[in-house]
């Protein structure tokens, strides 16, 4: 390993996204590389060899960047790790930087300022590129104010995320299919659902199911 030239491992598992990343940080002619398509095979390494900075797809054949992150910031602490993804979720950003990440850069960004992270990371800074600024900046999603849900209305709620039919439904907990259907109409009354797909995936979101 050159310690003259900082060291820098990238993980991602597509090729043409590997290659082209290698081919930019070598034309700096001051780094040092080196790549996987495995998150696991990187960890091994970093764990094994200094690393300066980590570039880190979050979606990866064997695992997820969030939880890399976190691996390798156990293993070495002081490795500036960025993020480069096409997931630009508010949420996964903040997760990504909340498990110990320097950064995290989309992977459309001009190859420019790509560097430009790194380098501003390298300083201490937290590295986002202009498309990540943007969203980070934008307002929250308002948090949804859950419902008080009796036992009853959480047994029915659990069987329509099941697939449950509203005679199924009834036969199971003993009552009527009637007072069945009055409970889905409440309950999506109480979830401002459109369907019950919709109620489902607000139950599911907020871990009620």
């Amino acid at each position: 390993m050159d310690f003259n030239r900082s060291s820098i491992v990238i993980v991602d598992d597509h090729p043409m996204i590997l290659e082209g990343l290698k081919a930019l940080l070598t034309r700096q002619n001051r780094f040092q590389i080196f790549s996987f398509t495995k998150g696991i095979a990187a960890l091994d390494f970093i764990a094994e060899n200094p690393v300066d900075v980590v570039l880190l797809d979050i979606v990866l054949n064997d695992g997820n960047g969030l939880d890399f992150c976190k691996k390798i910031k156990q293993k070495a602490p002081r490795a500036i790790v960025l993020g480069i993804s096409n997931q630009a979720e508010r949420g996964i950003i903040f997760k990504f930087l909340e498990n110990g990440g320097n950064g995290y850069i989309l992977k459309n960004a001009d190859p420019q300022e790509i560097i430009s992270c790194i380098e501003l990371a390298k300083q201490g800074e937290v590295a986002l590129s202009q498309e990540v600024k943007k969203i980070m900046l934008k307002p929250a999603t308002p948090v949804i104010e859950l419902p008080r849900l009796t036992k009853r209305e959480h047994q029915i709620l659990v069987a329509i995320a099941d697939g449950r039919t509203s005679t199924h439904i009834a036969d199971k907990l003993f009552i009527s299919v009637m007072t069945v259907e009055t409970h889905r109409r409440n309950l999506m009354q109480k979830f401002k659902a459109k369907n019950m797909i919709e109620l489902v995936k607000i139950a599911a979101e907020n871990k009620l199911i």
